[in-house]
């Protein structure tokens, strides 16, 4: 089956969960960046959570990024997801290898090192929110935890796991986020900090079955669960060459004409998917001229 994601409530309504199966989604970021084993694991983490924390949101315009910059080999990571279960994202360094780390796991928290992560979200407003946390471990999901407590006073657990072949493609990729609502009684509370204290690790849950059902429930455990919805999701870039002429129209006549004056056009990458969009002279004059798109 394809990636997708559910949505459920718990407990009566005190508990509200995400989880979802991103196999195919972060192998499609990894053919895109050719990543590292290291920062295929980085990146798809963060793809996961990104594509939970998305659905999170109501509004069909709404978008999500989170930015995570470092002081480690990667230097960072950028990803963006709407409402209905897309998400986009790149590292700014795709080749970054390390040894694995004192569990024998990738070492995703070497490779991003001390820094931040911020969350921002545009929901329609005159102005984004922005939430902005240090990174506690570099290992994204400890990190979003800690950013769900701080910067929107949420009780969360977050779990994300990405496992490789040795060919290096992606094996199972996944995870869940549970959150608990303000009227959340003890009982439950202390059943599910339990729980999550047992629990294997996400890369080990994805290896039973890799079904987001089945993630919620080796999480919850014995509390009752309900899926709500079930999304589809994957990773798409909504990049296209109008969109990037229409780009180029905003920088200014005097640039345009310095591009026009070198004779051999321009070529322009997209961060997110790695695709090049190739201008011509004649293109790019018809930009200056009138700010037309090109197709």
């Amino acid at each position: 089956m394809s990636d997708y994601m559910v949505r459920a409530t718990a407990a009566d309504g005190q508990i509200r969960a995400f989880a979802v199966n991103a196999k195919e989604l972060v192998e499609e970021a990894r053919k895109h960046h050719n990543t590292s084993p290291v920062m295929t694991a980085a990146l798809g983490r963060l793809l996961s959570g990104a594509v939970m924390m998305g659905a999170m949101m109501k509004g069909e315009k709404d978008l999500l990024t989170i930015q995570i910059q470092g002081s480690g080999p990667a230097k960072g990571l950028v990803v963006t997801a709407d409402s209905k279960g897309h998400v986009k994202g790149y590292p700014q360094t795709p080749d970054v290898i390390l040894p694995p780390n004192s569990q024998g796991k990738l070492d995703v928290g070497g490779a991003l090192g001390i820094g931040v992560m911020s969350v921002i979200k545009d929901l329609g407003m005159k102005e984004p929110y922005v939430g902005q946390i240090e990174l506690k471990t570099g290992e994204i999901a400890d990190d979003l935890t800690y950013y769900f407590a701080t910067s929107e006073q949420i009780p969360s657990s977050v779990g994300l796991g990405v496992l490789m072949n040795k060919n290096n493609t992606v094996r199972q990729a996944g995870g869940f986020i549970i959150q608990l609502m303000p009227f959340t009684d003890e009982e439950t509370i202390g059943k599910l900090e339990a729980r999550i204290a047992e629990l294997a690790s996400v890369t080990a849950l994805l290896q039973k079955d890799g079904t987001p059902e089945m993630l919620l429930k080796e999480v919850l455990g014995e509390i009752p669960f309900e899926v709500t919805d079930t999304i589809p999701v994957r990773f798409c870039c909504d990049c296209s060459k109008e969109r990037i002429s229409k780009s180029l129209a905003t920088i200014g006549k005097k640039d345009l004409d310095e591009m026009i004056a070198g004779g051999e056009g321009i070529e322009v990458k997209c961060h997110f998917c790695n695709t090049d969009y190739k201008f011509d002279t004649n293109e790019l004059k018809a930009i200056a001229q009138g700010g037309a798109s090109v197709r």
